[in-house]
């Protein structure tokens, strides 16, 4: 996802990384959170709902996210 700054003319490019400062577990919705501009306590309540209607699925996801998704070094 690229995003473009009109009034400077630079480019931004955001990359989806585990936060090493906003975390829980793993810092995975901390990145998530950071990358769709939310609040990265809105995830977490969206994802335990998921789990809890989602019979468990969203825990493997959470899990793939944590082994793939490498730490940001720039905090």
């Amino acid at each position: 996802m690229t995003e473009t700054a009109e009034t400077t003319g630079t480019t931004t490019t955001r990359k989806l990384r585990r936060s090493p400062t906003d975390r829980m577990i793993a810092g995975v919705c901390g990145g998530w959170a950071r990358m769709l501009g939310v609040d990265a306590a809105i995830l977490r309540i969206l994802l335990v709902a998921a789990t809890i209607f989602g019979v468990g699925t969203p825990v493997l996801v959470y899990a793939v996210c944590w082994i793939l998704m490498p730490e940001d070094d720039a905090t």
